[in-house]
């Protein structure tokens, strides 16, 4: 990682891209704040790659809470810095995996509470 400070992860700590969904269907779920798409179960073992700090790997509510079956189309993608379609969805700075066009729910206030806790930003108007 570029600049080294304390408490930030070594190259070899860092994730590199997300899980792929094992299976396409109605257990697919979209993250309500970053909009990767896996199926619940791999929300509830491995949680969300770009908003480890919702902690659903943790917490089953959390997966619920987090996380939506209803949304939009899926984009994969391989290097979202580069890509064009990454960036007009504004999904330009989470890493490689497989990302829904749009949702219709908003993450809960208490959510984008803890977001705000961990200087995270969200934006009810990107999900």
């Amino acid at each position: 990682m570029r600049g080294g400070g304390g408490g930030m992860m070594d190259d070899e700590d860092r994730v590199t891209h997300a899980q792929i969904p094992t299976s396409f269907g109605p257990e697919l779920r979209a993250c309500l704040r970053c909009r990767l798409v896996k199926t619940y179960d791999q929300f509830r073992q491995n949680g969300c790659e770009n908003c480890p700090f919702l902690e659903m790997d943790k917490e089953r509510d959390n997966v619920v809470n987090c996380t939506t079956p209803s949304f939009t189309g899926i984009i994969s993608l391989m290097d979202p810095s580069r890509s064009w379609a990454a960036q007009w969805l504004r999904i330009g700075r989470f890493i490689p995996g497989c990302y829904t066009l749009a949702v219709s729910e908003e993450l809960p206030e208490e959510y984008q509470g803890i977001c705000q806790d961990n200087n995270v930003q969200y934006d009810a108007a990107q999900a």
